[in-house]
């Protein structure tokens, strides 16, 4: 039987999202493949919402030296974890931190990476789609080798949708004292103070420059707070400096999959939709019938947005004190 192994990123004593996300792309696909599906935790803790994953075992690493990242010693340890367990396939979530250690990794064991992928499909061997040129096209990728590395782009699964299960756990030491230490990790980095994280966003309202003028951004608001929903916009709203960039969703900002995605007076380019088109439940208010947005929205109203947007807030409003 085939084997998958997927490693779980966890910050703050929880799994990141993007991690959980690629679990349950994990998950799918060790079903498809009737492969057994490990997953492997490094450092001290282990968070409970990892014990309850569906999955045959889990490795965890315990080692000290793991409780920080320093890549060289991420490296070292997945190495020794896919020597013991030789996996067909090593998945991981495409976060800041994966991206600088895991080509290393597939480096060092001389197996291929296909990094930042959006998903897969058998027909009938197995194929892993990722996008190129700004998410303009999808590109399918076939590797000949008997080990491969994978990542997976946030938002490219859902999160809620992982399956709950009662793996056995295995604590397994790496010994990691001959490793030479070259790089060094400083403190995080944070683009600002008070950047905003839209991807933990179970609601999030979307504004193009159909709202004309910075001012009628008010509306917006008034909606967001009545939907306890976060604000985000295509890359207009944030070059005519409406919105900060942090609130950018698309190919040169966030991306994002929240329950619930309001596109308001928003066109949905391809560069946009790149960044939430794996939303739970699409909705798209513009006056452009032809706008893209619609081609992926679930529901969709073709109306002017200065109209619709006090009808629905008042409308929500009213339903909250019934």
């Amino acid at each position: 039987m085939g084997k998958i192994l997927a490693y779980i990123q966890c910050a703050n004593g929880d799994p990141t999202r993007n991690a959980l996300e690629a679990f349950r792309a994990a998950q799918l696909l060790a079903a498809d493949l009737e492969y057994q599906l490990s997953g492997t935790v490094f450092g001290a803790h282990l968070p409970d919402s990892v014990k309850a994953l569906k999955m045959d075992q889990l490795i965890h690493v315990q080692s000290p030296s793991l409780m920080s990242y320093t890549p060289e010693l991420f490296v070292a340890a997945m190495d020794a974890v896919m020597k013991t367990e030789s996996p067909d396939i090593m998945i991981a979530g495409h976060t800041y931190q994966v991206r600088d250690w895991l080509p290393r990794l597939a480096g060092q064991r001389n197996c291929p990476m296909v990094s930042d992928c959006i998903g897969y499909h058998i027909d009938p061997e197995l194929i892993w789609v990722r996008q190129v040129f700004q998410g303009k096209i999808n590109a399918d990728v076939v590797t000949s080798a008997e080990q491969v590395i994978v990542s997976f782009q946030s938002g490219a699964y859902r999160a809620d949708q992982l399956e709950n299960g009662n793996p056995s756990i295995r604590a397994m030491e790496v010994d990691l004292s001959q490793v030479t230490l070259h790089v060094r990790p400083g403190e995080k980095f944070q683009d600002t103070k008070d950047s905003i994280d839209l991807s933990h966003a179970e609601r999030i309202i979307s504004v193009g420059r159909g709202i004309s003028e910075e001012a009628k951004l008010s509306i917006i608001h008034e909606l967001a707070a009545v939907l306890d929903a976060e604000l985000a916009s295509s890359r207009p709203v944030v070059d005519y400096g409406w919105l900060e960039h942090d609130r950018q969703v698309g190919s040169s900002g966030q991306t994002v999959s929240p329950k619930l995605y309001l596109a308001v007076g928003l066109s949905g380019a391809i560069q946009h939709q790149v960044g939430m088109k794996n939303s739970g439940c699409i909705v798209a208010i513009n006056k452009d019938a032809h706008a893209p947005i619609f081609e992926i929205a679930d529901y969709g109203v073709v109306a002017d947005l200065f109209e619709i947007i006090p009808q629905l807030t008042t409308a929500l409003a009213e339903r909250q004190k019934a």
